[in-house]
């Protein structure tokens, strides 16, 4: 995501003429654009991204579970 927000700033500055970058090539403002592409390539291909999602959505379910346990007194561990 910082590669594709990388490369709008760069695109805007060099399509507005502005700062250093006007005077660029076109393939250094475009590369951030093609390296997000194999960035995304490889994490869904690695399984990256889908172990990311899993891992959020297990957070959510323990926060979830955790809060019901307390909601109802019981995750309060008693003496025996």
């Amino acid at each position: 995501m910082y590669f594709l927000g990388l490369g709008l700033v760069l695109l805007a500055l060099k399509y507005l003429e502005l700062g250093p970058v006007a005077g660029w090539d076109w393939w250094v403002v475009l590369l951030p654009f093609g390296l997000a592409m194999a960035w995304w390539a490889w994490a869904d291909s690695s399984g990256y991204t889908k172990r990311k999602a899993m891992q959020r959505e297990n957070a959510r379910r323990d926060d979830r579970i955790e809060r019901n346990k307390t909601a109802i007194g019981t995750s309060i561990k008693k003496r025996r």
